[in-house]
């Protein structure tokens, strides 16, 4: 037991001298090796046997303890490394420093000898910036002499060409002057401008002079203006030839000085304020309008008799006469000559847009002075209006030209017309309600043409509302035709207003003309205005309105904004919301009144002896009941009434939810209340299959479907005794079933084999509980 004992008291001292041996290998001899180890064998093992098995675990732990001291060896090796490589850091760093300070030695000896060359230099560069600058300027006088020299030239050369009469040239170097104008416009050189337009000025009017005065002579000989409708008596001059050669070198001159023109214009011709802004005319076609310009400001300014405020269509008409009268004569002359000019002009346009400038100058002051008198006013607006119709249509003006409309456009003007709309269409709304015929029907005598049964008054109204629309459809300004579409709303919402108040007045005799009159009026205003919701005009200022936000129909919610936006409604959805909730009150207090009388008529029907009928069998025919004749008397009259004071669209939903009320109410109140025979189950049926259901089928082809409850109820109660006993058993047992069966059928599949689809199981056994005659149990 010696071994054990030995290996656990294997200490640190045999490891030491173990160490020691292995790291001291070189200075200790093999012979003293092998005795150590013959030593630590001996001690380890000893002469027992048995205690060598215990070799191999001790190999083990050698080699683990082995492998630490290598481990060891390694951190040991590394750590002596570490202060070498520090080392080499260090040398490495105080070499770079080195190397830096000569470097920074060496940039500022350079900076030093570079600071010393430049302070040398700026004399030197002092005195070069101020020759180039010498130079510049006397570069800029150099031109400028120029510039002066060759508008001298150029003038000089326009006076010669005077003198010999070399009109073309002349007229090239006036259009060389004009482009040295333009070219000098954004320059600061003010007085060289001022001299150039002043040289430019002074030549362009010598040579317009000429060439107007040649032009007015030829254009006389030509019997040019034609102030009324030219005639074939007039005979053509015997030198036509001579004329058009004369008018077309001319009118090319005259072209050719266009610039020139339009540079001067501008600056002596500032924009008139509320006038639409526009493209000079071309200089030929304002040399025509001067004579034309003399006529229309002796006839239609000053104290003359023909300026009359309260007469505009005068010089509105006589403006379409000149464009008329004149127009052929722009086409067949004028216009071959600016074809072959190449010059992108129309020529009757020309002449319509100049006219079209005297026009707009004269509303313009016009329509500032009749501000306050509103007959007057609204007779120039009609005159505009019309005056723009026949200025599009019969002269074929451009759409995209403004004509005269701008005029009304102005801001104050645009107020007093919407004031003025707005009073009058109230005026006109009060007359129409208080007309003798404003309840009635101006076509009730023709069926076809009567659908919408709409009285005279909301007719008349829609006319209006229709008639302001053409008015303000053609104006050029979305803004504004929101703003009269405001006014459209403003107007419809004053009149249903007026429909509901007239309404309360006759609510208390629903079924009476006036009352259902109303109710024709609100049903078509409201198609009326559905169909414009889809109209493209109106779509087009629907996408108006959501661009321009909140500025002319007031602030839009996100969702409406959205709505609108994709179409999916329309500017008259709120009006149309409330218009519908008029009418849906309407008809309700209409069913209401109806139904009134229809349980009235039908108390003797409900209390008739329902339990004590004879069956079928005992009668020989089957007839309706007597009580219940005055309930389909009563039925029968009313709806023929109403045939004929509703429109059909009305009429149709007012039988519908008559149905619908007269069926939960026959159903309610008298099946339910009551319990039946065979033979008053028979009687029922027959009454309602055969009287109630006709009454109602010229309106429709299969009326029982509006009267389900009714009709249901009748199978229910009419079920031959051996179907009713399955039905109540299969009810019974359904409600005493604790678990599913399979076998089972369902009740709602047993009723609906027997025709029954509206009423519930349960609805079912109250009906069953309501026949009298069951087999003895």
């Amino acid at each position: 037991m010696a071994a054990p004992i030995v290996e656990e008291s294997w200490s640190g001292s045999e490891m030491d001298s173990l160490s020691n041996s292995e790291n001291n290998s070189e200075s200790d001899s093999k012979d003293e090796m092998a005795d150590f180890l013959v030593q630590f064998v001996d001690k380890e093992i000893g002469s027992d046997l048995k205690s060598l098995g215990k070799v191999s675990a001790l190999l083990e732990k050698l080699k683990t303890e082995n492998k630490d001291l290598e481990e060891q060896a390694s951190l040991l090796t590394a750590s002596s490394s570490v202060p070498l490589r520090v080392a080499a850091a260090l040398d490495s760093a105080e070499k770079c420093r080195s190397d830096l300070e000569t470097l920074l030695q060496r940039e500022r000896v350079l900076s030093n000898t570079l600071q010393q060359h430049l302070q040398g230099a700026q004399t030197w560069a002092d005195s070069l910036g101020q020759t180039l600058g010498q130079l510049d300027s006397i570069e800029k006088h150099l031109k400028y002499l120029q510039c002066v020299a060759r508008i001298e030239e150029l003038s000089d050369n326009i006076q010669q060409c005077l003198m010999t009469s070399s009109t073309w040239e002349a007229v090239s170097a006036i259009g060389t002057l004009a482009s040295l104008d333009m070219s000098l416009q954004e320059s600061g050189c003010s007085h060289l401008q001022a001299f150039l337009r002043e040289t430019l000025s002074f030549w362009h009017k010598i040579i317009k002079d000429r060439l107007a005065g040649d032009f007015e002579e030829v254009l006389t000989q030509l019997h040019w203006p034609f102030i009324s409708p030219p005639t074939s008596t007039l005979a053509p001059p015997t030198n036509a030839q001579e004329l058009h050669s004369q008018l077309e070198l001319l009118v090319s001159q005259l072209l050719a000085l266009q610039t020139s023109d339009d540079l001067i214009s501008e600056k002596e011709s500032p924009s008139r304020s509320g006038l639409p802004q526009s493209h000079p005319l071309p200089l030929p076609i304002k040399i025509m309008l001067v004579p034309l310009n003399k006529r229309f400001r002796y006839h239609f300014t000053g104290n003359r008799q023909t300026n009359s405020l309260n007469k505009p269509e005068w010089y509105l008409t006589q403006i379409l006469m000149w464009m008329g009268n004149n127009s052929n004569f722009m086409e067949e002359k004028i216009q071959p000559i600016l074809d072959h000019s190449k010059a992108n002009i129309n020529a009757k346009v020309e002449l319509c847009r100049g006219l079209l400038a005297l026009a707009q100058e004269k509303l313009a002051l016009d329509a500032s002075r009749l501000l306050y008198d509103d007959t007057l006013f609204c007779h120039l607006v009609d005159e505009v209006l019309q005056f723009e119709k026949e200025l599009r249509t019969t002269h074929a003006y451009p759409s995209t030209s403004p004509g005269a409309l701008p005029t009304l456009l102005e801001e104050a003007v645009l107020q007093k017309w919407l004031s003025v709309e707005r009073k009058m269409a109230l005026e006109k709304v009060d007359a129409m309600l208080s007309a003798e015929g404003a309840w009635t029907s101006q076509y009730r005598e023709i069926s076809d043409m009567d659908e919408l049964k709409a009285p005279d008054c909301a007719e008349t109204f829609m006319t209006l509302l229709l008639v302001i629309t053409d008015r303000y459809r053609s104006l050029p300004s979305p803004r504004a035709q929101l703003s009269f579409l405001a006014l459209q709303r403003e107007l419809v919402d004053d009149f249903r207003i007026r429909l509901t108040q007239v309404m309360k007045e006759e609510s208390w005799n629903p079924l009476g003309v006036r009352y259902c009159a109303i109710l024709n009026a609100a049903n078509y205003i409201s198609a009326v205005l559905s169909d414009w919701g889809d109209n493209v005009f109106f779509l087009q200022l629907q996408q108006a309105a959501v661009a321009l936000g909140d500025e002319v129909l007031g602030p839009l919610s996100p969702t409406e904004s959205g709505r609108l936006a994709s179409l999916e409604g329309s500017l008259f959805d709120e009006l149309l919301g409330l218009l519908e909730r008029l009418r849906g009150d309407m008809m309700g207090r209409l069913l209401d009144a109806v139904m009134r009388d229809v349980r009235e008529k039908t108390q003797v029907y409900i209390r008739d002896r329902w339990l004590s009928l004879p069956s079928q069998c005992d009668q020989a025919t089957m007839s309706l009941s007597s009580s219940a004749c005055p309930m389909m008397l009563c039925l029968r009259n009313h709806l023929l009434q109403l045939q004929q004071l509703l429109s059909i669209p009305l009429f149709q939903m007012f039988w519908q939810g008559l149905a619908e009320r007269l069926d939960l109410f026959l159903y309610q109140d008298l099946i339910l209340y009551n319990h039946f025979n065979e033979g008053g189950a028979a009687q029922l049926q027959f009454d309602m299959t055969r009287n109630l259901f006709p009454l109602f089928g010229h309106y429709c082809k299969r009326p029982e479907n509006f009267f389900k409850h009714v009709k249901e109820a009748c199978i229910i109660l009419t079920l031959n005794m051996g179907s009713a006993l399955l039905l109540r058993d299969l009810l019974r047992e359904t409600e005493e079933m604790i678990g599913p069966e399979e076998q089972q059928p369902s009740p709602e599949a047993a009723l609906n084999e027997q025709g029954v689809f509206r009423l519930t199981p349960y609805d079912v056994t109250i009906l069953l509980g309501l026949r009298a005659s069951w087999p003895a149990q």
